[in-house]
């Protein structure tokens, strides 16, 4: 006998509604092909960006042992 699969409900990161995190959910985590897409643009737009501790521009780049 198969078990039923259980599918767990997350909240889609894109507009917080409930989306399906599970097979059936081709977009997951998000709820729909459109909020995927405008994570994704969000994304291309650099308006999401990773924070880094770079040097400023003046500084030198690298390991200061080999300047």
């Amino acid at each position: 006998m198969d078990s039923p699969i259980l599918e767990k409900l997350v909240r889609c990161p894109a507009c917080g509604g409930d989306s399906v995190y599970g097979p059936r959910n081709l977009f997951r985590p998000f709820c729909s092909e459109r909020c995927k897409n405008l994570d994704l643009g969000a994304w291309a737009s650099e308006s999401f960006r990773v924070p880094t501790e770079a040097p400023p521009d003046e500084a030198p780049f690298g390991d200061p042992k080999l300047q």
